[in-house]
């Protein structure tokens, strides 16, 4: 009864004290690591920032920051409103969005993180028919692996995040699709040694130089895996890049090899600017998906681009023979 009573008081201080101001503050200071700074984001004065944070946690009767050498550090009771803050202020620019979209008419925007799988064909495409659909819609893409992306769209900074699906799930409030499985394929220069159209053995990969993905990704660590099976290290001395202008010129000038989705090089291989070494690989083929919070979070804008993008993964696994399921996990 006790637990209940308190449970009451704490709802009851949310829904009538607490201020999108404090929200912001408390956003600002995580961030920023420093009361200062965060008072001059929100151009308000240091004292009054203070005082905003003390009649905060006056309310709540839980310390939400420490002062160390290290700056303003959040406490556990202060990360857990940080972080319900952010989802907050991230469905407030939403709701102000789409009632700015419902006033001037289709339109709204889409912030989309994408990982290299999808960054070559099923995101521009997706794009293009969007931008057919609804001429006003403003398209914000953001690329990186899912380690930063997965944070993001977390937090409310990302409506969804498009590309080879991780390995273990990030959270049990997202929902993870999986739209296609799409093959991936060893890369090189089109004058490397190795890409001759004559089968190599395995062996022959052992000791090269590689372009390979972080060590924190799932397909890194299935090409680790493909190594230790085959009884080989592997490469210890690899470039980790995902960027793909960057691997592109890599491959292109130098011996490097690299494993990529097939249709991320598809346009370089049949133009002759880069070829493939034929070995076989035990690497089963990617996942590629879309990673969501809620159906119920998206704006019409966002439900429109998901659509189209399911859509298009479906001509892409047709093309392709491919496995297309999407589903929700």
């Amino acid at each position: 009864m006790v637990t209940r009573n308190r449970h009451v008081k704490i709802v009851e201080r949310v829904s009538t004290r607490l201020k999108l101001k404090q929200l912001r503050l408390l956003v600002a200071i995580s961030e920023h690591k420093s009361i200062l700074h965060a008072a001059d984001e929100l151009n308000i004065s240091q004292p009054a920032a203070t005082k905003l944070l003390k009649d905060l946690e006056i309310d709540f009767a839980v310390q939400l920051f420490d002062r160390t050498n290290r700056g303003v550090i959040a406490t556990e009771f202060g990360e857990a409103l940080v972080r319900h803050g952010k989802l907050i202020l991230a469905q407030v620019s939403h709701a102000a969005q789409e009632l700015d979209d419902l006033n001037e008419g289709l339109g709204g925007r889409v912030v989309v993180g994408t990982l290299l799988t999808a960054s070559a064909v099923l995101l521009p495409r997706t794009i293009e028919r969007v931008h057919r659909l609804r001429p006003n819609v403003s398209i914000v893409v953001r690329d990186g692996a899912n380690d930063f992306l997965m944070p993001l769209l977390h937090t409310g900074d990302l409506d969804m995040v498009v590309g080879r699906l991780p390995e273990y799930r990030h959270r049990e409030d997202l929902t993870q699709e999986l739209l296609y499985r799409e093959k991936v394929v060893i890369v090189c220069a089109k004058d490397h040694p190795l890409a001759a159209p004559d089968q190599v053995e395995f062996g022959d990969l052992s000791g090269r130089n590689w372009i390979l993905p972080p060590v924190q990704t799932t397909l890194r660590r299935q090409i680790d895996k493909e190594f230790f099976d085959r009884g080989y290290p592997p490469p210890s001395n690899a470039v980790e890049c995902v960027s793909f202008l960057t691997n592109r010129a890599l491959l292109a000038s130098t011996d490097m090899l690299c494993i990529l989705p097939y249709h991320v090089v598809e346009h370089e291989i049949a133009q002759g600017l880069l070829a493939t070494v034929s070995c076989p690989l035990n690497i089963s083929n990617g996942p590629v998906g879309v990673s969501y919070r809620s159906l119920d979070l998206l704006s019409p804008a966002a439900l429109q681009f998901l659509q189209e993008l399911r859509h298009l993964a479906g001509d892409i696994a047709a093309h392709d023979g491919g496995d297309k399921r999407a589903q929700g996990n």
